[in-house]
């Protein structure tokens, strides 16, 4: 059985104490595939790091994250540009639009989702979309780059059903990740409507971890409690669900 962690931020420094500790967990409990996003240029370095460490296991993405669009999003957005020169990505992510924390560089947020996807488009690349408290804003960029040329996974879904439709109808598959676990998180009441074959899995470790490790450092070992309310939801069995959701992260990444 082969799980696919689609979103997981390993060179966190959440992880500097126990990072090989923590990747052998997640290995030994069958994820054998971490798609790694970008938030800004400060962590290249450590990301190309983890990389050269688990060559077989780490994919690798570059992108400008949203709540890092400040004053120099110029010079960043030109990194992202430099390294899909130089080498091989799996996507563009994560992007997208963030007005939860901070609603001053708006402008300059829609500018750089924009300009990425139409990097994405020029490399061939999936996209790995960011959205909070912004899904007009994020469906109204979606809508003026949508084309066959456009598609990817929306990151950390937890919007409606109606979103989720939307979403999809821009070749976008749905991340799920420990939010499907929390009782409030409202996504498991209507996830059944949404076929398995548009879900990706994902911890967007250290974040956001499932119950029962809800308000811990999340890590992608945990992937396997998201995989078992995954169960739950549809009714198949555990191997069936990562079978699908890893199939799936291969037809988004090409990999």
């Amino acid at each position: 059985m082969i799980l696919t962690d689609t979103h997981t931020h390993l060179y966190s420094e959440a992880f500097d104490e126990d990072r090989n500790e923590m990747m052998k967990r997640a290995l030994d409990a069958g994820i054998e595939r971490f798609f790694v996003p970008a938030i800004d240029s400060t962590y290249t370095k450590s990301m190309m790091q983890l990389e050269a460490d688990y060559p077989d296991n780490v994919f690798l993405m570059t992108g400008l994250h949203p709540t890092h669009v400040k004053e120099n999003y110029k010079e960043e957005l030109a990194h992202v540009e430099a390294q899909l020169e130089k080498r091989q990505f799996y996507a563009v992510g994560e992007i997208g639009i963030d007005l939860y924390w901070d609603k001053t560089f708006l402008k300059e947020q829609q500018y750089a989702f924009k300009y990425q996807i139409q990097l994405a488009k020029k490399y061939k690349l999936p996209i790995v979309i960011h959205c909070r408290d912004a899904f007009d804003e994020v469906f109204e960029v979606l809508e003026s780059e949508k084309g066959e040329d456009l598609f990817g996974i929306f990151h950390c879904f937890t919007g409606t059903v109606e979103h989720a439709q939307q979403a999809l109808s821009y070749n976008m598959k749905l991340g799920i990740g420990g939010v499907v676990t929390f009782k409030n998180g409202k996504i498991d009441k209507f996830l059944q409507e949404i076929p398995l074959s548009e879900i990706v899995l994902e911890t967007d470790a250290p974040y956001l971890a499932p119950t029962p490790y809800r308000g811990k450092r999340n890590e992608s070992s945990y992937l396997l409690e998201v995989a078992g309310k995954l169960v739950d939801i549809y009714g198949l069995p555990l191997e069936e669900i990562a079978k699908i959701t890893t199939e799936n992260s291969k037809q988004v990444f090409g990999r």
